[in-house]
């Protein structure tokens, strides 16, 4: 029976660990470097599903907003387990690293942080991001480091549908009606500079032989796919210059801000808030 003071009756919630659903369980990092290289695997993920997430109730169809947004939960869920892997070493939990770090502080590629643009530049940005993580998580899966190990494990079934996904719908616009192709040619240009940065091997790997994947060693495969897909209808590799972009570095893309602004706000208007 309802409280006759409390309108609502009974609300409250059984507390769940929500811990126990993240891949590669409760180990700790002991090794400041594969923290590092946890956390920018983790930023990856993090920030292309906050973008990704601009996509619910504004994407084209239903069917849409359902995918883009699965996508983007799956995308949360590698950068959840990846932070909190990362934050172990120093004792910060996933929300401490997605909430309370400032901009410089953040190590994501810019390709994953540029604005969604219209729907065919979205489709251009997550064909070169699932082309790159499928053949990341796939190398990593055999990863000398346990978690890492884990994640990527997890990650790889759920990426190979990310990159699917991105194909049908390349196919689909590149070979649509003349706007729809002439969208997507345009959007393609515009993301491709951005592709470079993913490749860039840093001392970092070095001091990880064995657990981290030496990126330069995935482009040949990445170019390939791409290529493949590309060909089927028609639409030429760009042969654009990449970007100097230093995601990695901590200097980021002009839109960044703002969308790691708006990911923040709550957190930090209202700390220590629980629901």
């Amino acid at each position: 029976m309802s409280d006759a003071h409390d309108p609502h009756g009974d609300v409250s919630l059984d507390v769940r660990e929500l811990s126990a659903e993240l891949a590669g369980g409760e180990d700790r990092a002991t090794d400041p470097d594969v923290a590092a290289y946890a956390l920018r695997l983790g930023d990856d993920a993090l920030i292309l599903s906050q973008n990704l997430c601009g996509w619910i109730a504004r994407a084209p169809e239903l069917e849409e907003d359902v995918a883009l947004g699965n996508i983007a939960l799956d995308l949360l869920g590698h950068a959840r387990s990846l932070l909190r892997y990362a934050g172990s070493y120093d004792g910060r939990s996933e929300d401490d690293l997605a909430y309370w770090r400032d901009e410089p502080e953040f190590r994501s590629v810019w390709l994953f942080e540029l604005p969604n643009g219209d729907f065919a530049h979205t489709i251009a940005r997550q064909l070169l991001a699932s082309a790159y993580l499928l053949e990341l998580y796939r190398d990593l899966a055999a990863s000398a480091d346990p978690v890492i190990s884990a994640v990527a494990a997890k990650a790889e079934k759920e990426v190979d549908y990310h990159r699917d996904h991105a194909v049908q719908w390349t196919l689909r616009l590149a070979g649509g009606t003349d706007e729809s192709r002439q969208r997507f040619l345009v959007a393609l240009d515009d993301v491709w500079p951005y592709l470079d940065e993913l490749f860039r091997d840093e001392p970092l790997h070095d001091r990880l032989e064995a657990i981290a994947v030496r990126p330069s060693s995935l482009r040949g495969r990445v170019d390939d796919v791409l290529a493949v897909v590309l060909a089927e209808e028609d639409v030429p590799v760009p042969s654009i210059p990449g970007s100097s972009a230093g995601g990695r570095r901590g200097a980021h893309h002009p839109s960044f801000g703002p969308l790691l602004a708006e990911m923040q706000v709550l957190a930090r208007r209202h700390p220590g808030a629980t629901w």
